[in-house]
């Protein structure tokens, strides 16, 4: 639902570790671009100076001491700053703004995933937001083993990088985030879009562009 207060298009990924967002937010970001669009891109947490530093906090393994309460809470301050200092000013120049992940991956983790109550969450989600929805949600799907491989193979062709915070916890919590996923994204069908694992980028990014056109998010013509 967009809000008439601002003319920008708001587009998010979601999904869990080594899904391949990354890629596909790439892939997208030149498309609109030789389409003629402004496009900006970003991602949680982060996205401002604070709201990196944050992410250092976050990710860091050396946080493995922080509760889950004051992880989600972190999270959250990193939105506030992500959406009234960048999203919110870019869409109501009518930029596009692409986003890797943004509140719906607290349900996942946050709810799904460390257990918060999901009450709790929105609530939270609604301050921090502003009520700001994306216009539309890419979840791409992938087994939790197989995301996690993924990851420590790119990891382990960068050199002096580590698997992070997130990323060093047990399959179990993988398996909760991306049930928490499927859950949020069933819950709102009218804004996500699923696209499942086993298909190659080509077709993904496909999938994507058409989604973008049928429903009027941006111009099909050629």
């Amino acid at each position: 639902m967009k809000d008439k207060k601002r003319r920008g298009i708001f587009i998010t990924f979601e999904g869990p570790d080594g899904s391949g967002k990354t890629t596909q937010i790439k892939f997208l970001a030149n498309f609109l671009k030789q389409k003629g669009y402004k496009v900006s891109l970003t991602r949680e947490p982060g996205g401002t100076k604070i709201g990196e530093k944050i992410r250092k906090i976050l990710l860091s393994p050396s946080s493995s001491g922080m509760t889950n309460l004051c992880e989600f809470l972190l999270y959250a301050a990193a939105r506030a700053q992500h959406v009234n200092e960048k999203i919110l000013p870019l869409l109501k120049k009518g930029g596009v703004v692409l986003s890797d992940r943004f509140s719906d991956s607290s349900y996942a983790y946050q709810g799904k995933g460390r257990g918060i109550e999901i009450k709790f969450i929105e609530y939270i989600n609604k301050t921090v937001t502003r009520n700001l929805v994306p216009d539309i949600t890419f979840l791409l799907s992938v087994k939790p083993d197989k995301g996690l491989k993924r990851v420590k193979k790119r990891v382990a062709s960068l050199s002096k990088t580590k698997t992070d915070r997130l990323e060093n916890e047990k399959i179990s919590f993988h398996r909760r985030v991306m049930k928490g996923y499927f859950e949020v994204a069933k819950k709102y069908p009218e804004r996500f879009v699923v696209i499942p694992a086993g298909l190659s980028i080509k077709q993904t990014s496909k999938i994507i562009i058409k989604n973008l056109i049928q429903r009027g998010i941006i111009n099909g013509d050629s």
